[in-house]
């Protein structure tokens, strides 16, 4: 039993990395106990943007994005207006069958009739601030499905993450959530490499960067915990609660402006956990919280 205790010891003590957070021990520890006293799955990453440290609690775990996903394939489509092979003001035709019911779709409840062309900014927007399922599957189709992000992501060099279903296939199978997943330290790279604007072109980047610190989605999430008026420009996920009660994603990733105008990248995904939704969301908000408090001081 020693032997298999220790074992277990070594094996979370690997999964904790970090490079240039000598300093930080108190985070790193806090962070780790917070993680290993809930009964979720928990990836947690952090990139200073300024000094390029990063600190991980497994951040190399296999997690379901769910509409985290939304902030890869705003890249994408945002990646082929940069080549001019669409415009943000390009009208595109919503048809009333792209209007799913019985999804979350703040699109269909502004245009309920469909048949209307709308700019691809405003797609985009309803998507990614409001994670419009509807907008998403249409911007899906607009590209050629999700493999064409996949492939994308991938060419960046950011390798762990996998986006191989719609929202329309999530809710029919609710199974294939877990074919969407990345890891936390794959997340914060993305968010490190789309901040030093090595994605995307200046207007389109800071078009993207706007919507996110919009978002109106998941405000007890990274948000929760910290001081009123804090800018975070963010992507949420959640799954919902399963018949069983689990619920088996609730993520946010984002970047957090400090109070002397440096940024970090974070990215926290919470799974497989019975926890309600005011509780998993509770993880977030206090893994955000204490990065937070280690860097404003």
């Amino acid at each position: 039993m020693i032997f298999f205790k220790k074992m277990a010891f070594c094996a979370l003590f690997m999964s904790i990395a970090n490079s240039g957070f000598a300093q930080h021990n108190v985070l790193r520890q806090k962070a780790e106990e917070l993680v290993k006293s809930k009964p979720a799955a928990i990836g947690f990453s952090i990139i200073n943007l300024k000094t390029g440290d990063t600190l991980s609690v497994n951040g190399e775990k296999h997690l379901p994005m769910q509409s985290v996903y939304k902030f890869h394939l705003a890249l994408a489509v945002l990646k082929q207006v940069d080549q001019n092979k669409f415009t943000l003001d390009q009208k595109i035709l919503v048809k009333k069958k792209d209007l799913l019911p019985n999804t979350w779709s703040p699109l269909r409840d502004k245009y309920p009739g469909g048949n209307i062309k709308l700019p691809l900014s405003e797609i985009l927007f309803y998507t990614v601030a409001q994670s419009d399922n509807n907008g998403c599957d249409i911007l899906f189709r607009l590209l050629g499905g999700p493999e064409i992000v996949n492939k994308y992501i991938h060419s960046l060099g950011i390798k762990d993450v996998e986006i191989r279903s719609t929202e329309e296939q999530m809710h029919a199978d609710d199974q294939l959530q877990f074919k969407n997943w990345t890891t936390a330290n794959a997340a914060t790279q993305l968010l490190k490499r789309f901040y030093m604007g090595q994605l995307l072109k200046q207007p389109t980047n800071d078009f993207l960067m706007k919507i996110m610190a919009g978002t109106t989605t998941g405000t007890g999430k990274l948000k929760g915990k910290l001081p009123t008026g804090t800018e975070v420009a963010h992507k949420t996920g959640y799954s919902g609660q399963n018949e069983a009660g689990i619920i088996a994603a609730t993520n946010d990733i984002g970047i957090i402006t400090l109070p002397d105008g440096t940024h970090f990248a974070i990215a926290i995904f919470v799974s497989m956990t019975a926890l309600d939704e005011k509780a998993s969301d509770q993880i977030i908000a206090e893994l955000a919280k204490l990065s937070w408090d280690e860097f404003a001081s």
